[in-house]
């Protein structure tokens, strides 16, 4: 079958509506958001239904045509957009909307894989419950896409990862066939954990249109605080004492430095200093509590007394408002925004047990510093899960370009550190494209050949999402 013949039958399935092929209509498909990476392809189809989706696919099974999966396409690493080549359909869930069901006894949600985050945060607000997942791109990005990359964010350290909100699947195999793991159990011993196949491998083993999502109370009570500590090893020791004091409250704690504090300042109207004083270290940390408490308040206020006595923290200022909240959390995402004009800005996605991370610091900003003399270190993110952004900005008055056409050779000078301390070249955004060829490296070679056999049993012909993540 030929590829005009295979798109003709796609037609008749999804509709004038679910298939693009208009370079102009396309083009949002074709490259993300950095703008590293840009393919092309015949088609760009956007099924309404788990049924039209297994239609495709099996069309595409007996043509031989390769198919990239698209939620939101708010993905880092290029997983979401197909090669230079043209051979590959991208198709996008974003028809396949609707939220399902929430089930709030049981504290579940089940929701088509295009439903974008803050809608799943917003219905189960309006249902008293919380979904936790949260993330800077949570207006664009799609749950299906979400669980595919088995995505991270702010609250992992008191929620887990995507892959620990999730209890079912429905996926379309690479062969059309659907299979339905739409359980809404906590406890199924029954054989393998067929879901866990599913969530992380990038639409590489089959495609995600439906899951129920676990649900959780919402917090009546909410504490945050913007803390100066002196270094790393401070924060963690911060973080350590606040968990034990408030018996495992703490459900966001972030590290920036001080140069993301500066560049944010700088660049990006809004954003506040909120101490009196600079530090070289900031924590930025948010506790909650199911129940309205003076006891809690006052728990989170001695635990920080405490590490001011023990030099662990030298100011700090507490929320006093849902208003006030806001405009501390603003800050740390200013310092996403801020990096782009200080020129060009090499990315590293790091996770380190979380006893190491002050200890990779120090290694990592030394060894790029003897890599590129001036650099500019803007590490932040999520430390209380062990997961840091260590971003690289350019030297000042360095050329943008030459310094750019270097991210492979910084990136592996980090990566060394990353090896060194038995942590991961990617904690939360995938491999993608722009890992796929360390994956031999960090994975070891039995590891490697059990990937390897479950891709091919899976989609023995290599038609999902070709060429990510395994080389």
């Amino acid at each position: 079958m030929t590829v005009a013949a295979a798109l003709d039958q796609i037609r008749a399935i999804v509709g004038p509506s679910g298939i693009l092929t208009d370079a102009a209509d396309m083009a949002p498909y074709l490259s993300e958001w950095r703008g590293r990476f840009k393919g092309n392809s015949p088609a760009v189809v956007r099924p309404a239904s788990t049924e039209e989706v297994a239609a495709v696919v099996k069309i595409c099974a007996e043509a031989g045509i390769p198919i990239v999966p698209q939620g939101g396409n708010t993905s880092l690493v290029g997983g979401s957009i197909p090669y230079e080549e043209g051979r590959e359909i991208v198709l996008s869930l974003s028809r396949m909307n609707r939220i399902r069901d929430i089930d709030t006894l049981n504290y579940t949600m089940t929701v088509e894989a295009g439903v974008v985050l803050t809608s799943i945060q917003e219905a189960a607000a309006d249902a008293d419950r919380l979904f936790p997942l949260s993330l800077g791109a949570e207006g664009t990005a799609q749950i299906g896409g979400l669980i595919s990359t088995n995505a991270g964010g702010i609250n992992v350290l008191r929620y887990g990862n995507t892959r620990d909100l999730v209890l079912g699947l429905e996926v379309v195999l690479a062969d059309g066939r659907v299979w339905d793991g739409m359980r809404r159990l906590r406890k199924n011993n029954t054989g393998y954990d067929l879901k866990n196949l599913f969530i992380g491998a990038e639409g590489t083993l089959g495609i995600v249109t439906a899951a129920v999502l676990k649900l959780f109370p919402r917090p009546r009570q909410s504490i945050t605080a913007f803390v100066a500590v002196p270094s790393p090893d401070a924060a963690i020791e911060l973080l350590a004492r606040l968990r034990a004091a408030s018996g495992d409250a703490v459900s966001a704690f972030e590290l920036m430095s001080r140069r993301c504090l500066d560049f944010a300042l700088k660049h990006v109207a809004g954003t506040i200093d909120p101490l009196s004083e600079p530090s070289p270290w900031y924590v930025l940390t948010e506790l909650t509590a199911g129940t309205q408490s003076d006891a809690f308040q006052e728990t989170v206020e001695t635990a920080l007394g405490e590490a001011f006595e023990a030099e662990l923290a030298t100011d700090a200022t507490l929320a006093q408002s849902d208003a006030q909240a806001k405009q501390l959390w603003f800050i740390r995402e200013a310092i996403v925004e801020a990096q782009k004009f200080e020129g060009g800005s090499i990315k590293n996605d790091v996770s380190i047990p979380v006893s190491r991370v002050a200890e990779f610091l120090e290694l990592a900003e030394a060894a790029v510093e003897r890599a590129c003399p001036g650099i500019r270190p803007t590490p932040f993110g999520h430390v209380g899960d062990g997961n840091i952004h260590f971003n690289l900005s350019q030297p000042e008055g360095a050329d943008t370009k030459a310094y750019l056409d270097r991210w492979d050779e910084i990136c592996h000078v980090v990566n060394e550190v990353i090896f060194k301390l038995d942590g991961s070249i990617s904690a939360e955004h995938g491999v993608g494209r722009f890992k796929k060829d360390e994956m031999p490296v960090i994975k070891g070679p039995v590891e490697f050949d059990m990937l390897r056999a479950i891709k091919a049993t899976l989609d023995p012909n290599g038609l999902l999402n070709p060429g990510k993540m395994l080389p």
